[in-house]
C-alpha cells in the first residue's frame, strides 16, 4: 500500500519562540496544566518520570515525554545538561522539542527548547507564588545569575507586587549585570539577599547547599528550582525538615531531587493539588516548591508556541 509523503517538519527557532511565547498567556496555561496532572485519571495526562542517561561525569542527557488528552497535545522534549559549557561559552543546558500529532504520529515541528524551559519553568513558579507566598510580599530574592534567574525575576512580578529584588550569583559581576538590567538590587553573599526575603528562588548549579535555614524570613516561600539530580542539592537540612515542601510532581521529586532524597524530607502533596483546594496550608512554616520541570509544561508551551503562529502566519505550520 502506498503512503502519503511526510511533510518535512518546520523548526521554530528561539527568536520566533520568544516573539510568541508571552507570561500573561503562559502562566493560567501552566496553572491548568498542573491541576490536570494531579487530578490522576480524569486529567487526561500520561507523563512518565523523565529518562535520564548519565554522560560518564562530564553531564546527563534526559528524554520527557508527555501526553494531555484535555489539550490534544503530544510532543517529547530532549535535554542536556554539561556545567562546564560555560567555560566555552555555551549554555549549560541545551534542548529540543518535538511536536507530534496526537491522530497519527507524524512530526509537525522541532522547535528550540531553551526559551520553552526557561519561561515555563517560571511560569511554574510564579503559579507557585500566586497560591503559596504572603499576599503581602514584596521583597523577592533570587540565587543565580542566569537564564533561570532572569525568567524568574520577569514572571513572577506577574503574581505578586514585588518592590524590591534582590540578586546573588557566585560571580558578583554576573550578579550586578543582571541586576542591572532588571532595576534590581546585586548582593555581595547568600546571607544578605535572602535575610528577610518573603520569596526566595534558588536557580543555581549547586551540588552542596547554598541557602540555610538561618537566613530564612519564617513563612517565607522558596521556588528551588536547581539541583534537579539525586545527589545535588541547594537547600539545607533546616529548611528540607521544618518546612512544607510541594513538588510539581511527587514521584519526580522522591527520585530526582536531591534536597528531597538527601535530607530524608517529607513531600507533603503536589502544587496541583494546592491550587484544586485538596491540600491545606499551614500557617507559619516556611513554604518550599520543589520544581524538577515536568514534560508537560513543555508540551502544553509548545502547542501555546504553535496556536500563536498559526494565528499570525494563516497557514497552520508557516512559521520557520
Amino acid at each position: 500500500m502506498a503512503h502519503q509523503s511526510v511533510e518535512t517538519p518546520k523548526y521554530i527557532s528561539a527568536f520566533r519562540v520568544k516573539e510568541v511565547l508571552k507570561y500573561e498567556d503562559l502562566i493560567p496555561v501552566i496553572e491548568q496544566a498542573l491541576v490536570n496532572f494531579s487530578a490522576g485519571k480524569s486529567g487526561g495526562v500520561v507523563q512518565p518520570v523523565r529518562t535520564a542517561v548519565e554522560v560518564e561525569d562530564r553531564g546527563f542527557f534526559l528524554v520527557m515525554p508527555a501526553y494531555s488528552a484535555k489539550d490534544n497535545a503530544l510532543a517529547v522534549k530532549l535535554v542536556t545538561g554539561f556545567p562546564e559549557n560555560e567555560k566555552q561559552g555555551l549554555p549549560s543546558f541545551l534542548s529540543n522539542v518535538m511536536v507530534l500529532d496526537p491522530k497519527n504520529g507524524l512530526l509537525q515541528a522541532i522547535m528550540d527548547g531553551l526559551p520553552i524551559t526557561d519561561m515555563r519553568t517560571a511560569a511554574a513558579s510564579a503559579v507557585a507564588t500566586k497560591y503559596l507566598a504572603s499576599e503581602s510580599a514584596k521583597v523577592l530574592c533570587v540565587l543565580g545569575s542566569g537564564a533561570q534567574a532572569r525568567s524568574h525575576v520577569e514572571a513572577l512580578k506577574f503574581v505578586r507586587p514585588f518592590t524590591e529584588v534582590r540578586i546573588w550569583s557566585r560571580t558578583f559581576a554576573n550578579a550586578q549585570k543582571l541586576a542591572e538590567e532588571t532595576s534590581a538590587k546585586a548582593c555581595a553573599t547568600v546571607e544578605e539577599a535572602a535575610s528577610g526575603a518573603d520569596v526566595i528562588v534558588t536557580a543555581t548549579l549547586a551540588t552542596e547547599p547554598v541557602l540555610f535555614g538561618k537566613w530564612v524570613k519564617p513563612g517565607a516561600l522558596i521556588n528551588s528550582v536547581g539541583a534537579p539530580r539525586p545527589t545535588w542539592r541547594e537547600l539545607d537540612d533546616e529548611i528540607m525538615l521544618n518546612g512544607f515542601i510541594v513538588a510539581d510532581s511527587s514521584e519526580a521529586a522522591m527520585k530526582e531531587a536531591g534536597d528531597v532524597i538527601l535530607s530524608k524530607a517529607t513531600v507533603a502533596g503536589e502544587i496541583g493539588d494546592v491550587i484544586s483546594g485538596k491540600l491545606a496550608i499551614p500557617e507559619g512554616k516556611t513554604r518550599i516548591f520543589k520544581s524538577l520541570g515536568m514534560a508537560l509544561e513543555d508540551v502544553v508551551s509548545a502547542k501555546l508556541v504553535l496556536s500563536k503562529l498559526c494565528g499570525l502566519s494563516g497557514t497552520p505550520l508557516d512559521v520557520i
